[in-house]
């Protein structure tokens, strides 16, 4: 995964980008999307990944736009070449919603892209493509850096338990845990960018034997999830599939909400199901994180450990402070190697994480709090 720190923009400076693709047409279009905003400075474009590694030591960029398929060097060998020679470039893919397209997708981000976005399809009129790639692809650009004119981060008014006291800054610090004597019945994890290579490192380490179902909410379009369901199941002991409407939550099971869908859990007697839904997008997001964390509260109350990792944006921190109200155990990505510490900064910003802990650690976080592998394996 590539953990590169936020960098900070000067004032009176710009995020410098440099737009590669073989389309002339794309182009010009995401030049223009681009444009607009005046803390962004397309410094250059490519057609290709060599004519990019040269604008790239020409030029110095601070992120690159990357298209996949393209002649003389594809993005996939650029992207290696860019990881090699210049570790602190973001890299943006650009995406088809094709099966290959996710696939290479998929691949692009285990060798280190930052993020990607789905190419406009041919429908719809010119406006309409840019009004949805400024929406897109602006934020994720973004995300990467402090900019000196962004006012100061305010907290994003999640729920809070009596005398909890309101932090207007997100500060990169430990809170001292608080332990729930709660027993553990199912864990939650919301995630976003830099989510499937956090989720390939994580949902391995769990045992065939996890006595808990995981449900997990990555925001990502329908056919990703399916794949990131099927790569994730590949290589984990637990089984993992998408989520379908209606199913039993079983144990040493993990379910991915489905893009474009939230996940829900409702009790049936002593038993737990699956509701999804394409109610309207919470954070901006469908699935979100809030919407699965609200939901398990009602079901668990407070049986349930809450992950949050790597994300831009605050989804999960409202469901996390419900969660915590209730007496369930929370758990932050830590900032260094989260790829963006949004959505884990906004749960340590809330005071709701009761551990703040570096990816490769999480996971045996979770199991310790698994009575019975608790006793079998320590």
């Amino acid at each position: 995964m590539a953990v590169v720190t936020r960098k900070s923009i000067p004032k009176g400076q710009r995020i410098r980008v440099l737009i590669v693709d073989d389309s002339v047409v794309i182009r010009r279009l995401v030049s223009h999307a681009l444009e607009a905003y005046p803390f962004i400075e397309v410094i250059g474009v490519a057609g290709n990944g060599a004519a990019a590694i040269e604008k790239i030591r020409q030029s110095k960029p601070d992120v690159v736009t990357l298209d996949i398929e393209m002649p003389e060097m594809d993005g996939l060998t650029a992207l290696k070449k860019i990881r090699r020679e210049f570790p602190d470039v973001r890299v943006v893919m650009f995406s088809t919603l094709t099966e290959r397209g996710v696939a290479v997708t998929f691949e692009a981000l285990a060798l280190g892209a930052d993020d990607y976005v789905t190419k406009a399809s041919n429908e719809g009129s010119l406006d309409q493509s840019m009004q949805r790639l400024r929406q897109e692809l602006v934020p994720k650009l973004k995300q990467f850096f402090v900019l000196a004119s962004d006012p100061a981060p305010a907290t994003p008014a999640p729920a809070r338990s009596a005398g909890q006291s309101t932090i207007t800054n997100v500060v990169n610090r430990t809170p001292r845990p608080v332990y729930s004597r709660i027993i553990p019945e199912a864990v939650a994890i919301g995630v976003s960018t830099g989510g499937p290579a956090a989720l390939a490192q994580l949902v391995p380490d769990f045992p065939a034997d996890f006595p808990q179902p995981i449900l997990i909410v990555q925001h990502m379009p329908a056919l990703f999830t399916r794949l990131l369901a099927e790569r994730l199941n590949t290589a984990s002991r637990l089984k993992v599939k998408e989520a379908t409407n209606g199913e039993m939550v079983e144990s040493a099971t993990a379910y991915i909400a489905p893009g474009d869908f939230h996940m829900r859990v409702v009790r049936a007697g002593t038993q737990y199901r699956i509701a999804l839904d394409q109610g309207p997008p919470q954070n901006s997001c469908r699935p979100a994180v809030d919407v699965l964390f609200e939901s398990m509260a009602q079901a668990y109350g407070g049986a349930v450990t809450a992950v949050v990792l790597t994300g831009m944006g605050h989804d999960g921190a409202r469901g996390a402070g419900l969660l915590k109200a209730k007496g369930a155990h929370v758990i932050a990505q830590d900032e260094a190697s989260s790829v963006v510490w949004g959505m884990p900064g906004a749960v340590v910003e809330g005071e709701f994480a009761d551990a703040v802990l570096p990816l490769d650690r999480i996971a045996a976080a979770v199991m310790l709090r698994a009575p019975s592998l608790a006793r079998t394996r320590h």
